[in-house]
């Protein structure tokens, strides 16, 4: 019984040269098997492992990145959301020759106001909001509805309620009340 090789030359379905060729690559497979081949499985697992280890760093990066993206995003997309707000409820036309000091990031800022504006200010019907270095007069409601989005752009909001102040027995000045029109 002739082996399938020696039957595909009789047909001339192949030539000498390529049935040595097989049997030569037959030859080399086998050699490595017996010697070396157990040396190369572990190292192609180990270059697997390398590369499942690097997939997974290469993966978590990409999740912090991502995360980092969405923060600024929305970071963005709130301050946006603030502007606009301000934007359609900031009071126009509210320029005057009265001085109404406030406090913007430890510093003591002016800003001239008429006296109408002065007094809502004073009494908690308006208040005073900051996004960029830009100044806005709006309700006291609009303002409540900022801080719940960024309490730092509220710059001054006094309550309506005047809340009973509590007065020091050993003070020396507590028969004098503070006037409500007192300008500072």
């Amino acid at each position: 019984m002739a082996s399938l090789q020696d039957q595909l030359l009789k047909a001339g379905l192949t030539t000498k040269q390529k049935a040595r060729q097989a049997n030569s690559d037959k030859r080399k497979r086998n050699k490595q098997k017996r010697s070396g081949a157990e040396v190369d499985v572990s190292m192609q697992e180990k270059v697997k492992q390398d590369l499942e280890l690097a997939r997974q760093e290469k993966a978590e990066k990409d999740q912090q990145l991502n995360a980092q993206r969405q923060q600024a995003l929305a970071e963005k997309e709130h301050k946006h959301r603030i502007a606009q707000i301000l934007e359609h409820h900031s009071l126009k036309g509210i320029d005057g020759e009265v001085k109404f000091n406030f406090t913007q990031d430890t510093k003591v800022k002016s800003l001239f106001i008429d006296e109408k504006t002065h007094a809502a200010l004073t009494k908690g019907i308006l208040a005073l909001c900051s996004l960029d270095d830009t100044l806005s007069v709006v309700t006291s409601q609009t303002a409540d509805k900022i801080a719940t989005l960024d309490p730092a752009c509220v710059l001054v909001n006094y309550e309506t309620k005047q809340e009973e102040q509590t007065v020091d027995e050993d003070d020396p000045y507590a028969q004098y009340q503070i006037p409500d029109d007192l300008m500072w």
